[in-house]
């Protein structure tokens, strides 16, 4: 390619409204261009490296024997009423209607479409196992749309489904996917953890991880161990549970506190000092419309997914103050368990405490010396708070360790959530029909490319790892006037290209500093300087991590440019 011609509008300034690393070098290198807020237009440079990204998901999935189908992005509304996903989805859902008033969804996922397609299509067992995947647009109406690509309305996606007619054969096909994912991230260059998950809106019955690339911008907290390996989102992490205290036989009685405007945990921490590490926060929850209460220690935060899962419910919302004056008889800030009327989730942390300091359901007052067991009931206690720094590892006890991560792919295991919503159902080896059981598997491709990116840069640009880079060389002849220099940057171009080695041509009559800034930029991982030593042959041969550059003869730049991109190449393979 040529960059005269090339449409590469780079920018010097950064964009004042791209807060992260990645967007904001996508947007001064020319890669992609906002519509609107969440949705782009990927420019060249951008297509390149998303048709690289998209080639690897390709080999990786082919290799496992999945098979590419391509699934309308217009999706019935009834088919997500029949999985009962229409309401649960909420406003993320794109809805509209055609000219005959009939109710479609643009597809944020596939899952009700493809279990259609196996139920219209697929009768026996003997035609199982199944896996179909697809590289297609995504739209989720997001609420917040926000780091670029990271987080859009519309997105690339690469969307896999399995069908199974048992356990066992949906077990291996996860553990071949799970591997595929690995590859490909591996691939990728990215820096990233598998970690257990939790299965949200999707749903399921069985296993599920997220992987997570590391990065400090990521919206998800990643909990890990470096003892085990065991690595979990926050929403999923559990941490050892702590030993009870020794309980005195004697206790003190409760004791009703004054605490005149103080209602915040951190008022309380601050008058108590050393004695906030007794402090129990209630929280008021409506779960399916009836209050609940989760007591926890005053530093920790409830995991609402965990209160979800325990009490079985679809919605959990935090009260709003007119419930809590109704469920406590007091305002917000002064809730506590004792003498409370509605179900009581305490987390073991609390329970394990010998006694401690709680709101006593009245404005301006605590309860000192409250005993759980004693002043409330722990009918119903379990681990409802979320993970923290320092916990010990729930498998070996070793130090928890927090990072921030970007989830770029996800697998579930479905069982027959959707097969039997959607009367998927295969005639078995008996005779006899059965729900078919499903396993579900995405990658965010185009949140790949930012992942990369924020993780894969200097202060001058991009750094491209290999195997995304949109060219694998970049030829910058220092005089394009100059007959010397611009043969022998033609003629190494020429070469390259002959040679399978893809490489962009700076053609343009600038100055060599703004094309130096521009090659520094937009990141490929060699650079190639046709200069003053033109007429001996000698080039500046650098690569784009090397502190460096050398002087190379046009014959070991190019031995050297093809040692490096063929093995890449063939990674594949």
């Amino acid at each position: 390619m040529r960059q005269q011609n090339l449409l590469m509008p780079t920018l010097r300034e950064v964009p004042s409204d791209a807060e992260a690393v990645s967007h904001r070098l996508m947007l001064r290198a020319g890669l992609i261009r906002p519509l609107a807020t969440g949705v782009y237009t990927y420019l060249p440079l951008g297509r390149r490296a998303l048709r690289k990204a998209e080639a690897i998901v390709r080999e990786e999935m082919d290799r496992i024997g999945a098979q590419e189908v391509l699934l309308p992005a217009m999706q019935p509304a009834e088919l997500w009423r029949e999985s009962g996903r229409y309401d649960v989805y909420g406003p993320e859902l794109v809805r509209l209607r055609d000219r005959h008033d009939r109710e479609f969804a643009l597809g944020p996922t596939h899952e009700e479409v493809v279990t259609a397609l196996v139920r219209d299509e697929i009768s026996s067992y003997r035609k199982l196992p199944l896996t179909v995947y697809q590289i297609q647009t995504k739209f989720r109406d997001e609420r917040r749309p926000r780091y670029g690509l990271l987080r859009g309305r519309e997105f690339l996606m690469k969307d896999a489904y399995s069908f199974d007619t048992d356990w066992e054969g949906l077990d291996a096909t996860y553990r071949a996917m799970y591997e595929a994912y690995h590859r490909i991230f591996t691939r990728c260059g990215l820096n990233y953890r598998a970690v257990e998950a939790d299965a949200g809106a999707i749903g399921g019955e069985g296993e599920t991880h997220e992987f997570m690339a590391l990065a400090e911008i990521g919206e998800d907290t990643v909990v890990a161990c470096d003892g085990c390996g065991y690595a979990a989102n926050l929403e999923k992490a559990e941490a050892a549970a702590v030993q009870a205290a020794a309980v005195e036989e004697a206790a003190p009685p409760l004791e009703r506190w004054h605490t005149p405007d103080i209602r915040t945990i951190a008022q309380l921490t601050e008058l108590l000092g050393p004695e906030a590490s007794r402090l129990m926060k209630t929280l008021l929850y409506v779960a399916d419309g009836k209050p609940v209460a989760v007591v926890v220690r005053g530093a920790d935060e409830v995991n609402e997914l965990k209160v979800q899962r325990a009490l079985g419910t679809d919605r959990l919302e935090l009260a709003d103050a007119e419930t809590v004056q109704t469920v406590t008889g007091a305002p917000v800030g002064f809730a506590g368990p004792v003498g409370l009327n509605v179900p009581l989730l305490v987390d073991r942390e609390v329970a394990a405490l010998s006694e401690g300091i709680a709101g006593a359901n009245e404005r301006d007052y605590h309860y000192r010396h409250v005993r759980p067991g004693r002043d409330f009931s722990l009918a119903h206690t379990g681990d409802f708070r979320e993970v923290r720094l320092g916990d010990r590892c729930v498998r070996c006890g070793e130090p928890l360790t927090l990072h921030r991560g970007i989830e770029v792919g996800h697998v579930f295991k479905l069982g027959t959530k959707y097969s039997t919503a959607l009367g998927a159902r295969v005639t078995g080896v008996s005779g006899t029909e059965q729900d078919v059981i499903m396993g579900c598997y995405g990658i965010g491709v185009s949140r790949l490319l930012s992942a990369v990116l924020e993780q894969h840069h200097d202060e001058q640009g991009i750094v491209w790892p290999l195997s995304l880079a949109p060219f694998h060389a970049h030829i910058i002849p220092v005089a394009v006037a100059d007959d010397t220099q611009r043969k022998l940057a033609e003629e190494l171009y020429e070469r390259l290209q002959s040679l399978g080695v893809e490489a962009l041509l700076d053609d343009r009559e600038e100055r060599p500093g703004v094309k130096f800034k521009d090659a520094d930029l937009i990141g490929f991982p060699v650079r190639i300087v046709v200069g003053k030593k033109a007429g001996e042959r000698v080039v500046e041969y650098k690569e784009r991590q090397a502190p460096e550059a050398e002087q190379l003869t046009v014959e070991e730049a190019v031995r050297r440019l093809l040692e490096l991109v063929k093995p890449a190449a063939s990674e594949g393979a």
